[in-house]
């Protein structure tokens, strides 16, 4: 429905998948992003560098934090809000 790219996340507005759950999807869209990444093989920038997280055993970055957190919407009016 919405989104928007901050400078060290993103926010989207999605209503939950029929057949999955919103984990999930957050989960393949974080996966098709990072791969697509790694295949571009483009140099990284500095600001980029800052917005990378460290895995768990700290040695390896990563572009996305280990999870999400998520806010129910539940009124069209709070779906206006959000989406302005």
């Amino acid at each position: 429905m919405g989104y928007v790219v901050m400078p060290d996340h993103v926010h989207l507005l999605i209503s939950e998948p029929a057949k999955i759950t919103p984990s999930v999807a957050l989960k393949a869209l974080k996966q098709r992003v990072s791969r697509d990444l790694r295949k571009s093989n483009r140099r990284v920038s500095d600001a980029q560098l800052r917005l990378s997280f460290m895995s768990a055993d700290a040695s390896l970055p990563r572009f996305w934090q280990p999870r999400f957190y998520d806010f129910n919407v539940y009124s069209r009016r709070k779906k206006r809000e959000k989406l302005e």
